[in-house]
């Protein structure tokens, strides 16, 4: 079964007639490990944005779980996503003047669906998660601005891996990191995702990291607009 289906895709911003994105098919297989590739201006950013259902597609279809984003509410898809999907951030998105678990806590309260698989309770989980992704116990309850640049890369993660989403999405996580840490953190993530059968769509410029990954596709061997950008000028 395909946790995503995306056919015929295609997205311009609003007021432009080019558009920055043109998909004819991608699918994501439940429980596959996809690594995304590509440079500065590709169209990972667009893409990532109508996946999490914070962008729209200007026509063709995207659906996640069997549901089409095109048929849903811009609430709607808001509560799909903190139902089904784990994001990691690039910059990591931490609230500063949370703690450790507080942050990673925070998709328990959007979501009730996330809320109800965890047991025995919360804060439990969220802590037996910190300690898998090897955080300290006494970090919990420090504030994330204390920790350093790859303890809040793991609150981010664990953050997006709470309550067991489908689908955990990584934009650039590792940027901040040099190579043994970038290589420590994937394997963890690897670990947490294999354990919830969540599928993982990783995204980043740096190809080394592929070898990871059950996948590895370019996006610009499936956006035409990459392919082609003349015809868009």
């Amino acid at each position: 079964m395909n946790i995503i289906e995306l056919n015929n895709l295609a997205f311009s911003w609003p007021g432009s007639k080019q558009a920055c994105l043109e998909i004819e098919q991608f699918s994501l297989k439940r429980g596959e490990k996809l690594f995304i590739s590509g440079a500065s201006g590709s169209g990972k950013s667009t893409l990532l944005g109508l996946l999490a259902g914070i962008l729209t597609p200007s026509t063709g279809s995207l659906s996640i779980l069997q549901t089409s984003f095109g048929d849903l509410t811009s609430i709607a898809r808001d509560k799909f996503r903190a139902d089904h999907i784990g994001y990691i951030f690039q910059q990591f998105n931490l609230i500063p003047y949370l703690s450790v678990i507080e942050n990673v806590l925070l998709p328990c309260h959007f979501s009730k669906a996330r809320h109800v698989q965890i047991k025995p309770n919360p804060h439990t989980q969220a802590s037996d998660l910190l300690q898998q992704l090897h955080l300290p116990k006494s970090c919990l309850d420090k504030p994330v601005t204390q920790l350093s640049i790859g303890q809040q890369q793991r609150v981010a993660a664990a953050r997006a891996l709470i309550g067991n989403p489908e689908l955990v999405i990584a934009d650039e996580p590792t940027s901040a990191l040099d190579s043994q840490s970038r290589n420590a953190f994937i394997q963890l993530l690897m670990e947490q995702c294999e354990r919830t059968g969540a599928s993982l769509l990783f995204v980043s410029h740096d190809e080394q990291l592929q070898s990871h990954f059950d996948r590895h596709l370019a996006l610009s061997t499936i956006n035409k607009v990459a392919q082609n950008p003349d015809e868009y000028l």
